[in-house]
């Protein structure tokens, strides 16, 4: 709608996990790095928490793609609301499996377990992403915990990642055996003011504009707005773009930010 008009090629603000157009703060470098070390040296589980909008989604996606394809058998788990038994059915679906739906638990875990022997033998580890982490029941949680009894002598067989939004962190406390399983953990914390301004520049950038488009004041009133999260610094530059082209305006200035602002609550 407004690409034409601000010299743009896509959409700079879309709020998908696209990796493209993932942003390396200092926080998200680092939660990367802790994320490719526990899943490279199968260190368990790894709990990665952060404001809603703090980039989990994405980062996980960056993550996927940057382990080799024919080195990791990955299940990704959008929707952890469910019992325990068809949690695993779930798990089992994410890696390929089909088990059924009247399978009673021992089956189950035979083929999850025959799966990851299989993935062993082809020198493939197995990687769990279980995102929305903090909606997971406790009777699930405890399925989880009992998941990392799947080892041999030197290693586990499989590395489990759990995003979720900060009270995962109180949740997994309740649980002392899973919260001891837990080998690395990781807070994403908001952009400052600094990082926005950077993070904003970088997505008009990779969206075809060379110069900027917003200045100094509306980028004050993008922050005050959006405290340095991600999603809502997207949602307000994205609205700031079409109120600036509905208005004929050569820059996207702080009245523009206003209006936009205002048109979002």
């Amino acid at each position: 709608m407004y690409l034409e008009y601000w010299g743009l090629k896509q959409f700079p603000f879309e709020n998908v996990p696209d990796p493209d157009f993932m942003y390396y703060s200092s926080v998200h470098e680092e939660a990367l790095a802790r994320l490719l070390y526990a899943v490279k040296g199968n260190k368990g589980i790894v709990m990665i928490t952060g404001e809603i909008g703090s980039g989990k989604t994405t980062l996980s996606r960056v993550l996927i793609q940057q382990l080799p394809k024919l080195k990791f058998d990955i299940g990704l788990m959008m929707n952890p609301i469910l019992d325990p038994l068809d949690f695993l059915r779930e798990i089992l679906y994410s890696l390929g499996l089909n088990p059924g739906r009247t399978s009673p638990k021992s089956h189950l875990l035979n083929l999850l377990n025959e799966k990851l022997l299989e993935n062993l033998r082809n020198d493939m580890g197995t990687l769990l992403i279980f995102d929305e982490a903090h909606l997971i029941s406790r009777a699930t949680f405890e399925e989880i915990r009992l998941l990392m009894n799947f080892q041999l002598n030197d290693r586990f067989m499989m590395t489990i990642i759990l995003l979720g939004q900060p009270e995962l962190r109180g949740l997994v406390k309740e649980i002392r055996q899973l919260d001891q399983r837990i080998s690395i953990r990781y807070h994403l914390n908001p952009f400052n003011f600094d990082e926005t301004i950077d993070y904003i520049n970088t997505r008009l950038k990779k969206a075809g504009l060379a110069n900027s488009i917003i200045d100094r004041q509306a980028l004050d009133e993008i922050y005050n707005y959006s405290k340095g999260i991600p999603r809502l610094i997207n949602n307000i530059c994205d609205i700031s773009l079409m109120v600036g082209f509905i208005s004929k305006a050569k820059v996207v200035d702080s009245k523009v930010v206003k209006n936009a602002i205002k048109d979002s609550e």
